[in-house]
Parts: structure tokens; C-alpha cells; sequence
């Protein structure tokens, strides 16, 4: 318990370095080394388009990632206790997690990253935290790319080309080719690859889920649920205003089950 209790607190100061790390790169790396098109006009320079998307990017994915902190599970203390109380509860959807040492209701898991249990007033934002989050880290890997290429002088049209740059690099560091700055932008390719894929195959999962009207807890613990219309499935999640939740961090109102359980 003591591992995982420490994790919680490791793992989201992992996430806000990496944050930090990118935020950095793409501010006083890519945007200075993009060169103004003379013959585009001003207001749609390379730079500013390439700056606006990464920061509407971040801004996204940052800002659903404070609203999955902020908007914890309910918290169902009335389910502890005796078996009249337990009885009460609407099991299965319930479940009690040691590292936050709380009953939430329509469990899904515990994010490390963020800190808190995923369950029914931030499902939302948890996965559209990790839909913006894999996006900023495909575009950034996208720009390191373009700006590895213009620096080193290398060409990525060949499919290989971006799986051997990383051994290349590393003999061509140490032979002193390659700076120790540009292998740190090639070490965070690798990363930001890692990380995006991740998220975006999580965040698959998540919606797949979702669709089927189930949590990864009921799916462990086997538990069957009833057949509702995907559509339904789906709003109860994200609600009416999903629209407005894909363009900014917008607060989760919380799912039907958890207004049924606070009436």
C-alpha cells in the first residue's frame, strides 16, 4: 500500500515535468526555428498556426486533466459500515478503493497520473484528457521531427528512418556528431510516441466501454449489464453539451446514475 500511495504522488509529478518539458521545447525550440514564409501573409505564418494548435492542444488536455482532480467520484461513506447499509448501495456500480480510502460510485479504476478515482462526474474529462493528451503528443513528436530533419539534415521519407534514428544518434553522440541537445529532442520523440500511442489506445478502450454502458471494474468482476442503446450509453457520460466538451475544459455534470443515487 505504501508503493502504491507513493506511485500516486510520483506519477502525476512525472506527467506535469513531461508537461513542462514540451511546453518548453515547443516555446524556445520548434516555434524560433520555423522561418516565416515571406510570401504568406503575416496573420498565418507557419509559426502562429503551429503556436495556436499547440496551444489549444495543451490547454485541453491540461485543463481536463485539473477537472479529473477537482471532480472526484462521489464519495458513498454511507456504504461503509453495516449490512443494512451496504445493502443500500447500488451495488455493483460501487466499489471501495484503498489508495483514496473511499466508496465511489460507478467505479471505473484509479488513475495514478491524475491521482484520484475515475468514476461517474469525471469520466468525461478523464477521456478527453486522454484524447488531447495523445494529440499533443503526436504533434509534438510531429514537429520534433520536422525540426531533427532541418538541424541533422536527415530525410524521414524511408518507413525505417524514424526506428533507427535513436541507435544512430546515440553512437553519433558520443563520437561527438550530434549535440547533446538535439539527442535530447530525439530521446523525447521516443517518449512523446510512447505516450500518445498509450493514451490513444486507452482512450479507445475507454469510448468502447462506454458504448457498451460498462467500467473497467465491472469488467474485471465480471458483472453483466443490462442492454441499453449505445446512444444513451454514450450521454449519460458525456451529456447533451458534448460538443462543447471537445473544444474547451468544460465541468462534468455528472452521469444519470449519480443524480438518481443523490435523490
Amino acid at each position: 500500500m505504501l508503493a502504491l500511495r507513493l506511485l500516486n504522488v510520483v506519477a502525476p509529478a512525472y506527467f506535469l515535468c513531461i508537461s513542462l518539458v514540451t511546453f518548453v521545447l515547443q516555446l524556445f525550440l520548434f516555434l524560433p526555428s520555423m522561418r516565416e514564409d515571406p510570401a504568406a501573409a503575416r496573420l498565418f505564418s507557419p509559426a502562429l498556426l503551429h503556436g495556436a494548435l499547440f496551444l489549444f492542444l495543451s490547454a485541453n488536455a491540461l485543463g481536463n486533466y485539473v477537472l479529473v482532480i477537482q471532480n472526484s467520484p462521489d464519495d458513498l461513506g454511507a456504504c461503509q459500515g453495516t449490512s443494512a447499509r451496504r445493502a443500500s448501495c447500488p451495488s455493483p456500480s460501487t466499489h471501495f478503493c484503498r489508495v483514496c480510502a473511499r466508496v465511489t460510485l460507478r467505479h471505473d479504476h484509479h488513475c495514478f497520473f491524475t491521482g484520484n478515482c475515475i468514476g461517474s462526474r469525471n469520466m468525461r474529462n478523464f477521456v478527453l484528457f486522454c484524447l488531447y493528451t495523445s494529440l499533443a503528443c503526436l504533434y509534438s513528436m510531429v514537429a520534433g521531427v520536422a525540426y531533427i530533419s532541418a538541424v541533422l539534415s536527415i530525410s524521414f521519407a524511408h518507413p525505417l528512418a524514424f526506428l533507427t534514428l535513436l541507435p544512430t544518434s546515440i553512437s553519433q553522440f558520443f563520437s561527438g556528431a550530434v549535440l547533446g541537445s538535439e539527442m535530447f529532442v530525439i530521446l523525447m520523440l521516443y517518449l512523446w510516441f510512447a505516450i500518445g500511442l498509450a493514451c490513444a489506445g486507452f482512450c479507445c478502450h475507454q469510448l468502447l466501454l462506454i458504448l457498451r454502458g460498462q467500467t473497467r471494474h465491472q469488467v474485471r468482476k465480471g458483472v453483466a449489464v443490462r442492454a441499453r442503446p449505445w446512444r444513451k450509453n454514450l450521454q449519460e457520460v458525456f451529456g447533451k453539451r458534448w460538443l462543447l466538451g471537445l473544444l474547451v475544459p468544460t465541468l462534468n455534470v455528472g452521469s444519470e446514475s449519480s443524480k438518481q443515487w443523490d435523490k
